[in-house]
């Protein structure tokens, strides 16, 4: 499936389960930022998560390739910390080879920060893992259990790997439609490893588009707004959000070349769903269960 999206990019000059009502009752005792509010707490409370999916292409040895992306949003709690998670997969063929991947991440909402982010991959190559605890002490990266370099904090940052919350208005900086802010910004986990470098600082802009616009997609029509983050190096991603709540990601876009358009999306208690008979919620999604793929055998001919 070939995505058509139109270009998000403009010449940049630059000048980062299911928890439902007790996560909620927790998160109003202890959060800092009240933009956690009754409208927030009207989608974030009921119970379900919020499951989307996407038609999406990613750059990969060379290549453009089609897949199908999903990322899977809930409330609940990270030790005693009320959390929203988000798991992003993607899955994709690459050759002969069927290659995953699935960030986890937490954002925490008591402070409205990132509490961790986790990274795997799995292909016919191999298998890898890398996650980073945000702690008040420092940042710690590991691969698998063994400790890889500590980072200190900065003030007023942003991870690559929090975007998505500061795009969808669930982080700060909470930015006026056509505001600029500039901040410390640490690499995603997912870009550290395509790199083979540690995740490290630099700097980001972060804007969020002057106007809304009317965008179409296999969902449907949207009213959205553009928010932008760029870096100095040229790299930038772009996010078309829903201006309304439940402020869904439609559509993104790297410099990369990866895009990504909203498919369906559908709020579900999938951890019930996990019997026989559960596969029927995926074609609300627009997915098709999985199936054998061993070729049948050939019948004999006697």
């Amino acid at each position: 499936m070939r995505i058509i999206v139109g270009l998000l990019f403009a010449a940049a000059s630059f000048s980062s389960c299911g928890g439902g009502m007790a996560v909620r009752r927790e998160a109003e005792k202890t959060a800092v930022d009240r933009r956690y509010d009754s409208v927030f707490w009207d989608t974030w409370g009921d119970g379900f998560a919020e499951v989307s999916v996407y038609g999406f292409e990613t750059p990969r040895d060379g290549e453009l390739r089609d897949g199908e992306s999903i990322l899977i949003f809930s409330s609940e709690k990270l030790g005693k910390i009320p959390v929203i998670k988000l798991n992003w997969l993607r899955n994709f063929q690459t050759g002969i080879s069927d290659f995953s991947e699935m960030n986890t991440s937490f954002l925490s909402l008591v402070n409205g920060r990132m509490a961790k982010t986790s990274f795997s991959r799995q292909n016919w190559d191999g298998h890898l893992f890398a996650q980073a605890v945000f702690d008040p002490s420092g940042i710690r990266v590991m691969d698998g259990d063994a400790a890889l370099q500590t980072l200190e904090n900065q003030e007023n940052w942003m991870s690559e790997d929090g975007l998505i919350f500061w795009a969808r208005g669930m982080a700060g900086p909470f930015l006026k439609p056509g505001e600029t802010v500039t901040l410390p910004f640490l690499t995603g986990l997912r870009s550290a490893k395509d790199a083979r470098q540690p995740m490290a600082w630099s700097r980001v802009q972060l804007t969020r588009g002057a106007e809304a616009e009317k965008v179409e997609t296999s969902a449907g029509e949207f009213v959205v707004e553009l928010y932008s983050a760029d870096l100095p190096s040229g790299k930038g991603f772009r996010f078309m959000i829903e201006k309304d709540a439940p402020y869904r990601m439609v559509r993104w876009q790297t410099t990369a070349g990866e895009v990504g358009e909203l498919y369906a999306s559908e709020r579900v208690k999938y951890w019930e769903m996990n019997l026989p008979g559960g596969e029927e919620a995926l074609r609300q999604l627009g997915l098709e269960p999985r199936t054998p793929r061993l070729i049948p055998d050939e019948p004999q001919n006697e």
